[in-house]
């Protein structure tokens, strides 16, 4: 990985805030990307934040990239470029908690601090038998504080990098126990409890969510908007849309856009439905349909950014429309 053995702070900071909640094979393209296109910190502060999203696009979790902005205009212009260089100055930076201040502070400084990330809980888990929560407030002081016993003080950046790697590698969810150094004092292995260790008490709880998009379009213009909300999504584009508790039949969603004045009752003509899709995001499962719409007439709804539809490809979307663009306008030569 291009960042393995990286001195510099600002590229080890843009690859742990790629990395968190990613894997590496996925996230790898993006930091090349973002090292390319703006090699320094000054150049993703000046960047226009369109072009900073549209780079993030299909990475997911997006609150990560608000924060990457945040921070980087603030390390630009109230530091002058320099990048913070002690454990709470960096953690102090916005999207920044103790694991990613620990990698940051070790790697870029050989500060002694413990990283502590899904690898280690689950190697020092098993390795030492240890059953308590990795997702409760007592496990994670239990472990970060077994960590921190058990780090090379002389050697802090190499040593997080080398149990990371050897979670992620050998110690992973469906270990390799027959390559592991530690099969005589794994507790875990010993005791056959590999698929018992790391224990969490929480269970995740999905909910369903219902989109249904309306694809305006008038001459030649197609109409978007800005998801402004606290909710997934944020500052991405998306099409007018009405979330239904459940599934609804199109006829009523087209009701629902009369009502809001968003059509006009004998002035549009349904041109197409669009097969069901379906993205799975972490806590939630997002299902729904793409209604597409002839106006014969201009919409009036102010907060709309009306455009030539040559120009969508200009504009982030959430993965769950981009499914719809590259599938369905790809035809037409609109993306």
């Amino acid at each position: 990985m291009p960042w393995k053995g990286e001195k510099d702070p600002y590229k080890i900071w843009l690859s742990e805030i790629i990395l968190q909640q990613t894997r590496v094979e996925q996230g790898l393209s993006y930091y090349n990307n973002f090292i390319k296109t703006f090699p320094g910190v000054h150049q993703l502060a000046r960047a226009p934040e369109a072009k900073i999203f549209k780079l993030w696009e299909g990475l997911g979790y997006y609150t990560r990239c608000r924060n990457l902005i945040i921070s980087a205009k603030y390390i630009s212009k109230e530091l002058k470029g320099k990048f913070p260089d002690s454990y709470e100055t960096i953690k102090a930076l916005k999207g920044v908690g103790p694991y990613t201040a620990a990698a940051i502070s070790s790697f870029a400084f050989n500060l002694p601090h413990a990283v502590v990330d899904g690898n280690v809980f689950r190697v020092l888990a098993r390795v030492f038998g240890i059953d308590k929560p990795v997702d409760s407030n007592q496990g994670k002081k239990y472990f970060t504080a077994l960590a921190e016993e058990l780090l090379d003080k002389k050697q802090p950046g190499i040593y997080n990098q080398a149990i990371m790697d050897f979670g992620a590698v050998i110690c992973k969810p469906q270990p390799i126990c027959s390559d592991c150094v530690f099969q005589k004092k794994c507790y875990a292995f010993q005791h056959n409890k590999i698929n018992e260790l790391p224990v969490k008490e929480k269970k995740i709880t999905i909910k369903k969510r219902w989109f249904y998009y309306l694809i305006l379009e008038y001459k030649n213009e197609i109409v978007i908007q800005q998801r402004t909300a606290k909710d997934i999504w944020h500052s991405l584009y998306e099409f007018p849309m009405i979330e239904a508790a459940g599934e609804m039949p199109v006829k009523k969603i087209l009701q629902q856009a009369e009502k809001k004045s968003w059509l006009e009752k004998g002035e549009y003509e349904l041109i197409t439905i669009s097969p069901l899709y379906k993205q799975q995001l972490s806590h939630q499962l997002i299902a729904g349909q793409f209604i597409r719409v002839h106006l014969n007439k201009k919409s009036l709804e102010k907060n709309w950014i009306r455009l030539p539809q040559n120009k969508l490809r200009k504009y982030a979307f959430p993965q769950f429309i981009n499914q719809y663009l590259k599938k369905e306008l790809q035809k037409q030569a609109l993306f």
